[in-house]
């Protein structure tokens, strides 16, 4: 088994580190899909960089002493984005809440 998930997806934007060949091959042997804005449209990428705003002010990377706390804090917030937090464009549900909902119907 990988180390990513298999339904693992790597969004970004077209920056010229992304679109290298190397790094798209890289991305590839790891099993992972790449997802790329398309040029000129913010809005492709507007709900990845929401999700980071909100990551970057939760998840206190700087105060972490190795990868292993790093990784911790990342799970952490995870499980709290997933399982805890409701969100209003989820019809009040947190994510694990709506996904569980659109299977049902």
């Amino acid at each position: 088994m990988g180390i990513f998930h298999p339904e693992t997806i790597l969004h970004s934007d077209q920056g010229v580190h992304y679109t290298h060949p190397e790094f798209q091959d890289r991305v590839k042997k790891l099993g992972v899909r790449q997802s790329m804005s398309r040029k000129g449209n913010c809005w492709d990428n507007a709900p990845m960089e929401s999700f980071f705003g909100h990551f970057k002010d939760m998840v206190d990377h700087k105060a972490c002493e190795n990868f292993m706390q790093l990784r911790q804090e990342v799970d952490d917030y995870m499980e709290e984005y997933n399982s805890h937090r409701y969100q209003w464009g989820l019809k009040k549900m947190t994510p694990a809440q709506y996904r569980s909902h659109l299977l049902a119907a």
